[in-house]
């Protein structure tokens, strides 16, 4: 771990960079994919400190996505200029009233961080900056990186615009927080637990390597089933 951000390789090209010191309930997971001809950002963390130069990206452009508008998905979002989400949620990224980001639960929240992030640093010295989108996505769209392709599925349930990125030839899945591997929160504003057990449904037919959720370990597919399956028992 170098300072704030501790970030891991976990295939190659393919990292996953968290805030340890964030409380576990807003402690997401960034991931960042390499290209040949740009990078993707996915997902950014709360904000804390500037993220970009934390991050193992190169020269090449980078398109960022957010899979959804909650504070500790989009905190370092406006360090990019191109910066793409899905448009039931723009009032959320642009820090519109109504967007609902949760940030006023994140600065309220006790002990929020373990260790400061810099010295002599309080809650007070932190806002969620507003971060519009620059373009949408929406289901089936494709995000070309040159060398790796993937697909956007809309996945509602957490959130009414959440969504996850399928590499379909490397077997890669961004799922963000429609699936991860810890409690599922559905009863949030803005979630809806019908939109949840269609997701659920749809994610254990997908097929897929390996899984990065928005919160908690890497999944594999029996482990992503076995927790989709699981919610569908409980809340079907």
């Amino acid at each position: 771990m170098t300072g704030w951000f501790h970030t891991r390789a976990l295939d190659p090209g393919v990292f996953v960079t968290l805030e340890p010191a964030v409380d576990p309930m807003f402690r997401a997971s960034m991931v960042t994919v390499l290209g040949r001809d740009r990078d993707l950002q996915f997902d950014f963390g709360c904000g804390l400190l500037p993220l970009r130069p934390a991050l193992p990206l190169g020269a090449k452009p980078v398109l960022a996505v957010a899979s959804h508008a909650h504070v500790d998905h989009i905190g370092g979002f406006h360090d990019f200029a191109d910066r793409f989400g899905h448009a039931s949620e723009s009032a959320g990224f642009a820090g519109q009233p109504g967007g609902q980001t949760f940030a006023d639960e994140f600065r309220g929240w006790p002990d929020v961080v373990t260790t400061l992030p810099a010295p002599g640093w309080g809650i007070a010295d932190w806002t969620l900056r507003p971060a519009p989108l620059t373009g949408t996505l929406a289901e089936g769209d494709r995000i070309d990186l040159g060398d790796r392709r993937f697909t956007v599925l809309h996945l509602p349930g957490h959130s009414p615009g959440g969504i996850g990125l399928l590499d379909q030839a490397d077997g890669l899945f961004l799922t963000g927080d429609a699936i991860y591997d810890d409690e599922i929160l559905d009863d949030l504003p803005g979630a809806s637990i019908p939109d949840y057990l269609r997701t659920m449904d749809r994610l254990r037919t997908i097929d897929f390597r390996l899984a990065i959720g928005g919160h908690g370990p890497e999944m594999s597919r029996p482990r992503l089933i076995t927790i989709a399956e699981d919610y569908l028992r409980r809340r079907g």
